[in-house]
């Protein structure tokens, strides 16, 4: 059974840094593409990053290039999600997914694991 544990959410400042952790375990995480989401209240999940099988590519939106980046340890089983220059906007429910597939994508629909999220929030 696959199973993907989010960890290192919590409240910081503006302007602080957090860094998410995924565990994932019951796949061949060497073969899958990861992304992060996230959902604030009352809004859409959205896409926040994405990092290919072997770490070559990774895409990030445009609301967090730059501040954010995504990497990965397929000897831990682990991706990660290191935030920095946070914003109040940057506020959400952070998942981890995972594809069958080692493609990169940016679309919700595309993947096929979720981990049940962790808090961020960010105040002013």
């Amino acid at each position: 059974q696959v199973q993907l544990v989010e960890s290192g959410g919590g409240l910081v400042q503006a302007g602080g840094s957090l860094r998410l952790s995924c565990a994932a375990s019951g796949l061949t995480f060497s073969r899958n593409a990861m992304g992060w989401f996230r959902q604030a209240p009352g809004k859409e999940r959205e896409f926040v990053a994405t990092i290919s099988k072997t770490a070559g590519t990774t895409y990030y939106a445009d609301s967090v290039k730059v501040r954010f980046t995504i990497s990965r340890d397929n000897a831990k089983n682990t991706v990660y999600l290191q935030m920095n220059s946070l914003k109040p906007e940057d506020t959400a429910v952070y998942y981890c997914a995972a594809r069958r597939t080692g493609y990169t994508s940016n679309l919700p629909h595309d993947y096929d694991y979720w981990g049940q999220g962790t808090q961020v929030t960010v105040s002013s």
